[in-house]
């Protein structure tokens, strides 16, 4: 059966290739020549047009559709020029509507988009074809801004200092654009030519139009813009900001009975600086002197029983501005598929300046510090030597220590060592981009006062990358991209030992013959990879990957993974449907399958994976997706035991939105996991209400009900059990129910000041139905306490395995929990000059915990209401100069 479903696809995708592939479409106005002329007066911004400049030069205006109807000419006339001076260019358009009391102009914060009319202008300074910046304003005047990467992609975590102004008459609406040079990095030559395009969207309509049209079913955009040249009188400026800063941060923070270190409330001031200068024409410095690292937003509240760490994003300013510099082994392709494959990040900036690590011994109070200091990071970002990308980040952090008392004596001792943590990245494209290839090394260096922490860290890691790709035909429709790399820790006897043993490897596993815990190993070295195939231009489209990550490998000293010791692969495709019929707009089926192993031979995931996506006319969406897992093994399960087996299982998503012109925008989704015998159900739904054209509320609550009939407990050693490797493995059939929500409220006053509202409720409960125990390796039978020659304890939560006979007691404890959490904060953000901003920040949450699992809603809605909650409030200021 699996060999003639390899083969159908197989056939499939060959058929479908040299058959169905001529495109119907053709890219438009990619040979167009935008010339840019030189200002003769200043341009007073105002978006009104209305200097002799604009009036006496010629513009563009031939767009093209892309939305909804591809290829047709726009219903609505757009006409743009572009000027310069010495300093900055200029964009000025004239957006006609032959309804303009129906233009949607919505006010949103900086870099927040939302449903309104756009003009968008895309720039490739270095005329690489593969990267740039976009600058959009909305039909209220509200700016957004980003870069653009690996010739599909974009990221908006790029803030520039540029000027949009917008006015809205009879005729339509009109925009003008002033952008500094200083903003950007070019190429220092006596011709320069850059690439542009340029985007209108209409909200109403539901329409996107283009200066250079790119077909859906194509691949690529930025190596498609056309050619904006006349700028021959330019050089790149020097460039030198600086960017001080001042904080003030009160914390109320609830304190326990005879806490000497706190008494409920603390103020700290601080103050740094931030500096960005030009190296050369390309290449970009970021500095920073004693950092506010501190998120404007908080993370969310998780409950998490896994023996895998959560993942959060980045939000700090420093790390995600120009992020994409040190994306690693994601260029060419433009679509990475993974199937129970989690590709390990080298570079995981919050590892910099993350919470402390380290234990204190056992005190009756602790002062533990929230998060590590930086004395000062560098980054150094651009291009050098003709197509080279470049970045670099070297930072030193600071040696932390927590604050203890043991009968009444006050102590510190060392949580965090001194630590150098480094990043290198470097790309050369070929050919126009044809070709790439690159490397990322890191290194982590730490210095120990206190040699208990020799233990609990790593002293140093370093890891080393390589990564490109290569398009194998002319027409760039078939691409294979890929990355290998290394990692190497060094550490004393006992830190290699527990590393070993910790859920990222698990050494130990008795029935493991490929991987076994070396007690007197000081280092760790181990290899990953991961290889695509993927067919990415015309409507038929192929997804095919091969990966694997040896036990040994780590890189989360700086980086980010889940787990080693994997070989995985999948094969895929499907097809999209993108010229509306009577019935829908677009159209998307796929499907996949896939298999992992691990490197002893063990199939441990495996399965069918269908997915599709529906647009209506009406422009109502639905996705779906669909898996089937054939029975596997597990060699996690038992964390650190023998291998168990993982029965067949399904799973099944849906997903449904309405059409998002309207005020009133629903979502509603729900998913569902089943082995028959644990099974897990999620459902939730969102709405936006946008009662104005300058507030958005929106709530997203959700349900989750998880009952897991293998919940692990833990491992306890009794010689007696021979089945099992003379350990007993311990799990719990859990009944979780969590009840959790996502409101926010976006009021925005003006472009430059608004007030965002975020508030996270949660409410989740565990009640153990039966404690037990794994019978015996290699199976999915459980032997029940309680029952047959076993006993337990209901009260004490004590468990004997053979009742009257030698095995020894468990003392499980009482595992059931009752967790309250309301996590939220309150930004008002106002942009008094440009580049220069004035935050005032309130974040406040509460939290609490019982050993109780009853489900009691209207108790716990009372008990988040009557907790002491803990609260912080900060006001900081900046002011940008440009030197």
């Amino acid at each position: 059966m699996k060999k003639l479903l390899i083969i159908s696809i197989i056939n499939f995708c060959f058929h479908f290739t040299f058959a169905l592939d001529p495109d119907t479409l053709q890219i438009r106005n990619s040979d167009l020549k935008i010339l840019a002329f030189r200002l003769n007066q200043p341009i007073n911004l105002d978006g009104k047009l209305k200097e002799i400049d604009w009036q006496n030069n010629n513009g563009y205006e031939n767009f093209i559709q892309r939305e909804p109807k591809e290829g047709e000419l726009p219903t609505e006339r757009t006409v743009i020029k572009v000027a310069y001076d010495d300093n900055a260019i200029y964009v000025g358009a004239r957006l006609y509507d032959s309804s303009p009391d129906s233009i949607v102009a919505r006010l949103s914060r900086r870099d927040k988009w939302v449903y309104s009319d756009h003009f968008t202008l895309y720039l490739d300074p270095f005329h690489d074809k593969r990267s740039g910046y976009f600058f959009t304003i909305n039909a209220a005047g509200s700016l957004i801004d980003g870069v653009l990467f690996n010739d599909d992609w974009d990221d908006e975590s790029w803030d520039g200092v540029w000027e949009g102004k917008v006015t809205q008459d009879s005729a339509g609406w009109s925009v003008e654009m002033r952008i500094p040079f200083s903003q950007m990095r070019f190429n220092k030559t006596d011709l320069n030519i850059w690439g542009i395009n340029v985007r209108r969207s209409i909200a109403r309509k539901n329409e996107n139009d283009y200066l250079v049209f790119v077909p859906k079913n194509e691949s690529g955009f930025v190596s498609h813009f056309a050619d904006l040249v006349g700028m021959n009188d330019i050089s790149p400026p020097w460039q030198a900001e600086l960017l001080p800063y001042f904080t003030t941060r009160a914390e109320y923070i609830k304190p326990e009975n005879g806490d000497p270190f706190n008494d409920g409330s603390n103020y700290l001031p601080g103050a740094g600086l931030d500096f960005k200068m030009g190296v050369g024409s390309n290449l970009t410095l970021n500095g920073t002197i004693n950092p506010d690292f501190g998120q404007v937003e908080i993370d969310p509240a998780v409950i998490n029983l896994t023996d895998v760490e959560t993942f959060f994003p980045e939000k700090r300013p420093f790390f995600i501005e120009g992020a994409t510099n040190f994306n690693f082994g994601r260029g060419g392709a433009r679509s990475y598929w993974g199937f129970n494959w989690g590709n390990p990040d080298f570079f995981y900036s919050r590892r910099i300046g993350s919470v402390p690590q380290g234990s204190t011994p056992d005190a009756d109070f602790v002062d533990y510090p929230s998060g590590t200091h930086i004395f000062g990071a560098a980054k150094l970002t651009g291009k050098f030597s003709g197509n080279w990308n470049f970045g670099t980040i070297q930072s030193l952090t600071k040696r932390e220590y927590a604050r203890i008392q043991i009968d009444g004596i006050e102590n510190r001792v060392e949580v965090e060592p001194l630590a150098y943590y480094g990043v290198i990245r470097a790309q050369k494209e070929f050919d126009e981009g044809s070709q790439g290839l690159g490397f990322i090394s890191t290194l982590a260096l730490r210095n120990f006062k206190d040699n208990r922490l020799q233990d609990e860290f790593n002293k140093e890691a370093l890891s080393l990358g390589v990564d490109g790709w290569t398009f194998l035909d002319s027409s760039r429709t078939w691409v294979l991209a890929g990355w290998t790399g290394m990692s190497s820790v060094n550490g004393n006897n006992q830190r290699m030992i527990d590393l070993q043993e910790s859920s990222r490897h698990y050494f130990q596993r008795p029935d493991a013959t490929h991987v076994s815990v070396d007690s007197t190993a000081n280092s760790l070295t181990g290899y990953a990879g991961r290889f695509h195939i993927n067919k990415q231009r015309g409507n038929l489209f192929i997804n095919t990957a091969f990966g694997f990550v040896t036990p040994a490998f780590d890189v989360n000293d700086l980086g980010f993974f889940f787990r080693g010791d994997v070989i995985n692969a999948h094969l895929g495709g499907g097809y999209n449907w993108t010229t509306p019929t009577d019935f829908y707009r677009e159209l998307s089926l796929g499907a996949a399958i896939f298999r992992s192993y691990d490197f002893g031979g063990e199939v441990t995931s495996q399965g069918l994976f269908h997915f599709g996506d529906l647009e209506f006319l009406n422009y109502y969406i639905i996705d779906w997706n669909f898996a089937y897992y054939p029975e596997t093994m597990n060699n996690t399960r038992t964390r650190g035991g023998p291998y168990s087996l993982n029965p067949s299982s399904y799973f099944a998503n849906l997903f449904l939105r309405t059409d998002r012109r309207n005020d009133w925008v629903i979502s509603m989704y729900g998913n569902t996991w089943q082995n028959g015998f644990s099974k897990f159900r999620s459902v939730g739904f969102r709405i936006e209400f946008r009662p104005t054209a300058n507030i958005s509320f929106s709530i997203n609550p959700e349900y989750d009900w998880n009952l897991d009939y293998s919940q692990y407990i833990g491992t306890y050693n009794d010689p007696l059990a021979t089945q099992t490797f003379s350990k007993r493995y311990v799990f719990g059939e859990l009944d979780q129910k969590t009840y959790s929500s996502t409101i926010r409220l976006n009021w925005t006053f003006s472009p430059t000041l608004s007030l965002q509202l975020y508030v996270q409720p949660l409410i989740s409960t565990g009640k153990y139905l039966r404690y037990k125990e794994l019978e015996a390796a290699r199976k999915y039978d459980f032997i029940n306490y309680g029952e047959g020659n076993t006993t337990f304890d209901d009260e004490n939560y004590i468990a004997d395995p053979d009742g009257d006979g030698p095995a020894p007691e468990i003392d499980i404890g009482n595992n059931d929990f009752n967790f309250v959490s309301l996590r939220g904060n309150a930004v008002l953000r106002w942009e008094y000059l440009p580049g220069s901003v004035i935050f005032f920040v309130w974040t406040q949450s509460r939290a609490d915990v019982e050993d109780n699992g009853n489900v009691k809603f209207g108790d716990s809605i009372n008990k988040l209401v009557d907790l002491q909650p803990d609260n912080i409030i900060m006001v900081k200021f900046t002011y940008w100069f440009n030197m």
